[in-house]
């Protein structure tokens, strides 16, 4: 399985941007949300779901962990597939479905997208109570670093490590410590990695 993917967003679409990685040109289909956040020749790291077909294999990616989560949660769903999953997180934050689930605010999930009212009912019977807060504190961990030049830096070297494993009590400390210093995702990931080395 494809984790994540990191490099340069050399085309943007509707609903899918091409991601250069090492020469080669990823399709990767993305949120309404994801896409304002890409600005086309740039790099970025998105993390991804492979989906398999019987005739294709799609990627879905993510710009936040959040996003992707929740992702994975529609999924678990039945009667929801991922292009139905994209539609919902193009026109609802996480954090506001999740709000929705957690109230059962049918008739605001009924106006979503593909989703009809035994489709809402399913939703809350099977998310209520898997999309508690713990699930969505991850992009608010860094906030105060992300009134700093490095914030962002650290706010995706923080997505990354989750991604390999690591936990965010072990990891945000020396994030926080390495961030004013770095001057890439990538060095950052290092100085994180190569702090647990020493341990």
């Amino acid at each position: 399985m494809i984790g994540y993917l990191e490099g340069k967003a050399t085309h943007l679409h509707v609903d899918s941007c091409f991601l250069q990685v090492c020469g080669v040109g990823y399709r990767v289909f993305i949120s309404a949300m994801t896409r304002q956040k890409i600005t086309p020749g740039a790099e970025i790291l998105l993390f991804t779901h492979l989906h398999v077909r019987e005739d294709a294999l799609l990627l879905y990616g993510f710009y936040s962990q959040t996003e992707y989560e929740m992702f994975q949660h529609l999924l678990e769903v039945s009667g929801i597939g991922p292009k139905v999953a994209m539609g919902i997180l193009s026109v609802m934050t996480p954090e506001r479905f999740r709000l929705a689930v957690s109230q059962k605010k049918l008739e605001e999930l009924t106006r979503l997208p593909g989703i009809g009212k035994k489709t809402a009912e399913r939703i809350i019977l099977e998310l209520k109570d898997k999309l508690g807060a713990g699930t969505m504190e991850m992009d608010t961990d860094l906030s105060s670093d992300k009134q700093s030049d490095n914030g962002a830096l650290a706010q995706q070297a923080l997505q990354a490590l989750l991604a390999l494993g690591y936990t965010q009590s072990e990891v945000l400390p020396i994030l926080r410590k390495a961030a004013p210093e770095a001057e890439t995702v990538e060095e950052l990931i290092k100085a994180v990695l190569k702090e647990f080395v020493r341990r």
